[in-house]
């Protein structure tokens, strides 16, 4: 897979056509795919690059009937040795974003993406903003 980056699109200007603000939040992304790399996430790494995010595809298919949008996804930190910013996500708005703590910290919103960052790194962030992966290439590459 092409190196991968996420980026924070923010747009303060309104009533302006001038493209967003972009921040990059991540250089250094790995992608969890798989029910074994999405539960395993971050669990048992001593350290991680300032610049380092993983991307976990939890999916957006609800199976219950009368209800819309990506299914509620928890977030635990059992065996995380670090705080991690994470970032819940439907499409590419961020739903919510919260610090966790290790070891006890626990979390949980619809998405459809969820991206944990080192502690820190999602510092702006808010519910409603756009986050992107994105090739170094700036294509973007779509939740599953």
């Amino acid at each position: 897979m092409a190196d991968l980056r996420i980026v924070h699109e923010q747009d303060e200007t309104l009533g302006r056509d001038s493209p967003p603000e972009r921040t990059i939040l991540a250089t250094d992304v790995d992608v969890a795919d798989s029910i074994l790399s999405t539960g395993k996430g971050l669990m048992f790494r001593s350290t991680l690059p300032d610049d380092y995010a993983l991307v976990m595809e939890v999916g957006g298919n609800n199976l219950l009937p009368f209800t819309s949008g990506p299914p509620r996804q928890f977030v635990h930190m059992l065996f995380v040795r670090m705080p991690l910013d994470v970032v819940w996500l439907d499409g590419t708005e961020v739903i919510r974003v919260s610090t966790l703590n290790p070891w006890r910290g626990v979390g949980m919103a619809r998405a459809d993406r969820i991206i944990e960052l080192p502690a820190g790194n999602a510092d702006g962030l808010s519910p409603g903003d756009t986050v992107v992966v994105e090739t170094s290439d700036g294509e973007q590459l779509t939740a599953k």
